[in-house]
């Protein structure tokens, strides 16, 4: 190794661009305090969710309890096209589904524990490993009152009056803007990731929550995979799980989006 150059842009692990004496460039992540099996996790997601057809991912290399070392995609800047052909080749994964929900093994969200028990229902699986998880941590916490947590239980019972069915997709998981980045060619590529076989629409609810991606996103990914009327309606419902989960990485800044939303549906 010749060098290594810090690169900013996490929230929960260290990033560095590697640089080798024969010019070769990697990308390492490190955390001395990731839970022991957290990159094993990531390298395991980033294999799964190399499809065909699909968004670019890194290569994992090596992992360690404390540091993952992965391919340098090097980004580039984004080429004009790179919005349509994104929602296309993000489509293009959510077309890989399964008929049950959940992940070969429990991963994380963040730092945080992610439970992907196989369930062949979507509406248990996000009611019990998702909202029921998030909301229970919570309340341990002393973050969720015993209202908001009866409000996230009323919540759950409603779920199949306001989500329409869905196979079991698989997605990235955490995809917010920060995720979304490009390769060396401007292309369409996606990093960290929390993979496991979900509701499709929850994916692209998260492409909103922190700023929404350009309406040629949305378009060119319906050109593949058709959504039910309605779907940005329903994105609160999906990112409360994110919010809830940022509750927990983050404190009590996200309580009042967390509260906002049990209020809209109960």
């Amino acid at each position: 190794m010749v060098s290594a150059r810090p690169v900013g842009g996490g929230c929960i692990n260290n990033g560095a661009r590697l640089q080798t004496t024969s010019g070769t460039t990697f990308f390492l992540k490190t955390n001395r305090s990731a839970p022991e099996d957290m990159f094993a996790r990531e390298a395991e997601g980033l294999r799964v969710l190399f499809v065909k057809d699909g968004p670019r991912l890194p290569q994992p290399f090596l992992h360690g309890l404390d540091f993952l070392l992965l391919e340098d995609l090097r980004p580039a800047r984004a080429r004009p096209d790179y919005w349509p052909e994104f929602g296309g080749r993000l489509a293009a994964l959510h077309n890989h589904t399964s008929s049950r929900f959940g992940f070969e093994h429990d991963n994380y969200i963040g730092s945080t524990p992610q439970p992907n028990t196989w369930d062949e229902d979507g509406y248990h699986f996000f009611t019990e490993q998702r909202l029921g998880f998030q909301a229970g941590l919570a309340q341990r916490k002393g973050l969720l009152g015993a209202d908001e947590r009866r409000r996230v239980e009323r919540l759950c019972q409603r779920l199949p009056d306001l989500i329409p069915a869905q196979p079991a997709s698989l997605i990235h998981g955490d995809l917010w803007s920060g995720n979304a980045i490009t390769d060396a060619e401007g292309g369409p590529a996606i990093i960290d990731p929390a993979a496991y076989y979900g509701w499709a629409e929850a994916e692209l609810a998260m492409t909103a929550l922190f700023g929404a991606f350009p309406e040629a996103f949305y378009r060119a990914y319906q050109d593949v995979r058709p959504l039910e009327r309605g779907f940005v309606e329903r994105f609160p419902l999906y990112n409360l799980y994110h919010l809830l989960n940022h509750l927990n990485l983050f404190g009590s800044g996200y309580w009042g989006e967390v509260a906002a939303i049990l209020r809209r549906y109960t």
